[in-house]
Parts: C-alpha cells; sequence; structure tokens
C-alpha cells in the first residue's frame, strides 16, 4: 500500500514543473492526465493535497531532523485527515525523479502540492525550513500560515 502510494507520487512528480523560486507557484498537471497510481491507492485521495517533506543525507544540516519532527508534528496536530503527508529522502536511486520535479537541491524542503477533483493544480515550494529555526522565527505560525494560504483551511 506504501509502495502504491510512493509510486503514485512519484509520477506525480515527474510530471511537474520545476520550481524556481522559494515560495513560488509552479506549473500546472496536465488536466486531462488522471493521478490514478495516488487515487487508486486510497478512495479519500482523490481530493486531498500533498504535503512532502524533502531531504538529502546532508551530515552539516544540524537543525534538518528538528524541523522535520516539527513539521510532522504540525501536520498531526492540524492536518491529519484533511492532507497526505510523505517524508523522502530525494537522493535515493528510486526518489530522484523527484529531484528534478521540484528543483531540489536543498539539505530540506517542504513541498505543497494542491489536489482538486483528481488534478494537481500546481505547487508551493518552501526551501531550507531548517533556517527558520536557527534564527528563532516561529516555524508554527510560519508553516501554517504556507499551508492554509496554499492548501486552504
Amino acid at each position: 500500500m506504501k509502495q502504491k502510494m510512493l509510486l503514485g507520487a512519484a509520477f506525480l512528480a515527474a510530471n511537474i514543473g520545476i520550481a524556481q523560486a522559494q515560495p513560488v507557484f509552479e506549473g500546472n498537471y496536465p488536466l486531462n492526465q488522471p493521478l490514478e497510481e495516488y487515487f487508486a491507492a486510497q478512495d479519500e485521495n482523490y481530493n486531498k493535497s500533498i504535503i512532502y517533506i524533502f531531504y538529502n543525507n546532508d551530515t552539516d544540516c544540524y537543525q534538518c531532523p528538528q524541523t522535520i519532527e516539527l513539521t510532522e508534528q504540525i501536520f498531526n496536530q492540524y492536518y491529519n485527515g484533511t492532507y497526505s503527508l510523505f517524508v523522502i529522502n530525494y537522493e535515493e536511486d528510486d526518489e530522484s525523479d523527484f529531484a528534478s520535479a521540484y528543483g531540489l537541491t536543498e539539505p530540506l524542503a517542504i513541498v505543497l502540492v494542491k489536489i482538486s477533483n483528481g488534478q494537481n493544480l500546481g505547487y508551493v515550494k518552501l526551501p531550507n525550513p531548517q533556517n527558520m529555526l536557527s534564527t528563532g522565527q516561529d516555524f508554527t505560525n510560519y508553516l501554517t500560515e504556507q499551508i492554509n494560504s496554499y492548501l486552504g483551511n
């Protein structure tokens, strides 16, 4: 089941344009091409937007594990059941399509993918969210504002 979800997510990522700036709305998924694999995994996915946490193996990213954990806590507290969450190491061979689809080069990025009626309506990339922790900014407020603003409340 998880493999089907990730396969569907990989299919989705492979068919989306690359983001240029952060955060940026980029590209539209071809409206005539359904996201069959993602939606076939579970019927309720048909209208669920996706929150991706992408990371690589950068050992110099000391705030990355804490940021990933905090993002998962925020998801579980506010968005579980409303959206889907995937945590993906984009440097793994079978996940490399994500790097090109979303222009991933940073050690950590959060990508919000808007799904409605089985269609991908685009995405927003939030690069290097771990930097917010080191500058003392309120990460919870920032992330919930980004999710609510782009994906809806």
